[in-house]
């Protein structure tokens, strides 16, 4: 029953599908503007800031990392306070003003310290929509269905990173400068209203007893303290041989003596390998997405004296496999577990990273040579579908193992938004390094050999993923028994 000031249209407001939507379109927003400029900036710098020809490269990276660091020195500030805010609402809504901020500086910006600024300020927006967003969708609907949610939203997120640099190529190239922020601005509009709208389960759960199961929409998730580990979908510990009976053991904390630790209690989950391990994951496959947004529209222009338009278009090829496959790669990730999907997606990544070099050595013609380097990009965006669910994933089941284990010790909202403040910290540091190294490799040892450096670290990183995530692999196991 409900209480007698419940917010208008409460049911449809809570529904897990308008959550999840919420989410999504506050991260679609985030990567479409981050993504509208990428096959533009080149060209900005050149004809708008009078940056030397040779300079150009450096800016580039240089401005994508920007965002990147600002969102990794404020990933896990936003995951504390996240945990210690009784709704999740209001922080999400505070990024959103420091995007909207950014928005209006690139748009008026005349000199490149504007534009570092607004990266900066784009790049705090983002880690606020990242850590909260991300700990929204655990929230609404649970470990068991965390990875098909999570592969459905970065398909859906990946439609940002598909349309962005087209349209922006597009806009820039036939309308100017500021029709592409107007689009930007027409996208804050919707993603402001979704996120003034959205009521959180636990939120709605003080108004009413129980959200019926209407139509199909689940009901509120029982306390996190009761929640049980479907054994069915979370395949993930492929270890659980060697842990004693009662599971619960191998994560109980004995005592936090350590006043960080009790401050940020989230760093006990650290004590597991798992954990580390996964974030590595979103490091290195941050890294691999920055990569081709700062090397790609530069290789093109290069190769194929390409417009800021057909930059923006060969981004097609990369992203239409990310965003068929996401779904399919989140649906394996909970029926046969992080580890078989992360070392394939990763073992893919390293020859068809390799293979990226072939359009630069030229042995065909130039219009069939934009053929290979589209079929290949399409080859890496295969990868990009396989490595996008495994680190969440993996890093949600071991901290919600500890929080299960040890109940109270994280606090009412538990360690989830900090969790995610460091996924975030991760993936940003990639953002942050991935276009500085692959920028400064591209013009020290060539397009191809850069991309061979990063199959070497996706090579290694799929080797991690066999030891590590989800546990020991089985055929340790045997022998050990």
């Amino acid at each position: 029953m409900a209480t007698d000031k419940a917010p208008w249209a409460l049911r449809w407001r809570s529904n897990t599908l308008f959550i999840i939507a919420t989410v999504a379109i506050g991260l679609f927003t985030d990567l479409f503007l981050y993504g509208l400029i990428v096959p533009v900036l080149p060209f900005m710098l050149r004809s708008r800031l009078s940056v030397p020809e040779d300079q150009i490269q450096s800016y580039v990276s240089n401005l994508l990392a920007a965002y990147a660091g600002a969102s990794v020195i404020s990933s896990l500030p936003a995951g504390w306070i996240a945990d210690r805010t009784h709704s999740r609402q209001a922080p999400f809504l505070s990024g959103l003003a420091a995007l909207l901020a950014a928005t209006i500086m690139f748009a008026l910006g005349r000199d490149i310290t504007t534009l570092v600024v607004a990266r900066i300020l784009q790049g705090v927006s983002a880690a606020v929509v990242w850590t909260i967003g991300l700990a929204m969708v655990l929230d609404t609907v649970g470990p068991q269905n965390l990875g098909k949610a999570m592969g459905s939203i970065y398909s859906f997120i990946s439609i940002g990173q598909l349309m962005a640099p087209v349209i922006g190529g597009a806009l820039y190239e036939k309308t100017g400068y500021m029709s592409v922020f107007g689009l930007g601005a027409s996208m804050l509009g919707l993603d402001f209203l979704m996120r003034l709208l959205v009521i959180e389960k636990k939120t709605a759960a003080e108004y009413i007893d129980a959200i019926e199961n209407d139509q199909g929409s689940p009901q509120i998730p029982e306390p996190r303290a009761n929640e049980n580990i479907d054994e069915a979908s979370h395949e993930v510990s492929e270890g659980d041989a060697l842990l004693p009976k009662d599971e619960d053991e191998a994560y109980k904390v004995r005592e936090v003596s350590n006043k960080l630790m009790r401050s940020l209690p989230i760093l006990i989950c650290f004590r597991s390998p798992r954990l580390f391990a996964s974030l590595c994951l979103a490091f290195v496959q941050a890294a691999l997405l920055a990569a081709y947004d700062a090397t790609i529209p530069t290789e093109a222009q290069s190769l194929f004296c390409f417009s800021s338009l057909k930059a923006g278009l060969i981004f097609i090829t990369l992203d239409v496999p990310y965003l068929l496959l996401g779904p399919l790669a989140g649906w394996a990730v909970d029926h046969y577990g992080t580890k078989p999907v992360a070392v394939i997606g990763f073992g893919w990544m390293v020859p068809a990273l390799t293979l990226l070099r072939l359009p630069a050595d030229e042995f065909l013609p130039v219009s069939r040579n934009i053929i290979l380097y589209s079929a290949l990009l399409a080859l890496n965006g295969v990868g990009l579908a396989m490595i996008g669910s495994p680190s969440v994933v993996d890093a949600s089941d071991v901290v919600q193992r500890y929080d299960r284990a040890n109940p109270g010790l994280f606090g009412d909202n538990g360690p989830y938004a900090q969790l995610y403040g460091f996924n975030s910290l991760f993936f940003c540091m990639g953002l942050t390094i991935g276009p500085v190294a692959a920028g400064s490799l591209k013009d020290s040892i060539g397009y191809g050999n850069m991309n061979l450096v990063f199959a070497v670290l996706s090579g290694l990183t799929a080797v991690l993923s066999f030891f590590v995530i989800g546990g020991p692999p089985k055929v340790l196991s045997r022998r050990s028994g």
